[in-house]
């Protein structure tokens, strides 16, 4: 009897360590996935447009080609690099981390340049000439590298706020943080893209007025819905870009930056008097997305007249030599 008890103590001791594990990893998670929170309203923001011009029939098997490609790029290329740079080269972490961060600055500033000197995307004029099937090729080749560099910053960017030494723990926060957001930008942006023909449906065949008049709601209302996502989109990358930086900076030993904001966010906190916390991140927030669109428009001339050009050459190099063409 003694025994049978000791066996069920023992029992009883796994399954309260498990649970506490679960719960670390959960919580974990959560606070990874929030602090990867920009990027992830940037995720959802961008890829609506990859399905833009395309047919309705095909709106949805697209989205799954892309979300297929973006489990696959989080959990069987990037989650196994994150833990063999932690383990292997920490150091490298950071670096890479205010690469990214640049790189979410420079898209930022793209689309704040685009709305102040509109122009003519790259590729679109071509685009136009593809038939439906080259197109859509086109259009998921183009979101699945968007996708790759946006994953690879979502993870780094859950990897920094995961507060544990085991890697194994570290290994499966990760890989729920990306199961995790994967689902939830996929189906969301599943959710937008077909969101119109939804309200067409119920606005052409409801039974009650009701019904009629919010599906005709829904079809006005996603024009000027996805333009909200985009900019709020466009909002995040400059602020979680100018937080990278700063932080970023901040570890490496230039402490100015990151001082001087949050001087100013206690400040404008202190000055308020009320709701501290929200104006204190507001003000955070708000001065960050400065930082990141100054960088952003700064980066702008280097990639455009530099950086492009060079990938364009490389690739037209390649071309050249592949004896298909």
């Amino acid at each position: 009897m003694s025994g049978l008890l000791g066996l069920l103590d023992d029992v009883a001791a796994i399954a309260k360590l498990a649970a506490a594990q679960l719960d670390d990893v959960a919580t974990q998670a959560a606070k990874a996935g929030t602090k990867a929170a920009g990027v992830v309203i940037d995720d959802a923001a961008v890829t609506p447009k990859y399905v833009t011009g395309l047919p309705a029939a095909r709106e949805l098997p697209i989205v799954w080609k892309i979300a297929r490609a973006s489990f696959f790029n989080k959990l069987v290329i990037l989650l196994p690099a994150a833990l063999l740079l932690d383990a292997f080269l920490p150091w490298l972490l950071t670096p890479l981390l205010m690469l990214g961060g640049s790189y979410l600055c420079f898209e930022g500033a793209e689309k704040v340049w685009s709305l102040i000197v509109p122009h003519e995307p790259q590729g679109a004029r071509a685009a136009t000439t593809l038939d439906a099937a080259h197109l859509e090729a086109q259009r998921v080749k183009g979101a699945i590298k968007t996708d790759f560099i946006l994953s690879a910053e979502i993870m780094t960017i859950s990897l920094a706020a995961i507060e544990t030494d085991s890697v194994w723990t570290q290994g499966v926060v990760l890989a729920a943080v990306a199961i995790g957001i994967t689902a939830l930008v996929y189906g969301a942006v599943a959710l937008l893209v077909k969101a119109d023909d939804v309200g067409l449906k119920m606005s052409q065949a409801g039974g009650l007025a009701a019904t009629r008049a919010l599906g005709l709601w829904i079809v006005r209302s996603m024009p000027a819905l996805l333009a909200l996502i985009s900019a709020v989109g466009t909002a995040a990358m400059l602020w979680v870009g100018g937080n990278i930086i700063v932080h970023g900076l901040h570890g490496l030993g230039w402490h100015w930056p990151y001082e001087t904001i949050q001087h100013l966010a206690q400040g404008a906190s202190g000055a308020v008097g009320v709701a501290e916390g929200l104006v204190g991140w507001l003000a955070t927030a708000t001065l960050d997305g400065v930082i990141g669109l100054a960088l952003g428009l700064l980066l702008l001339p280097v990639i455009g007249s530099l950086v492009l050009p060079l990938v364009a050459l490389i690739a037209g190099r390649k071309a050249s030599e592949d004896p298909a063409h």
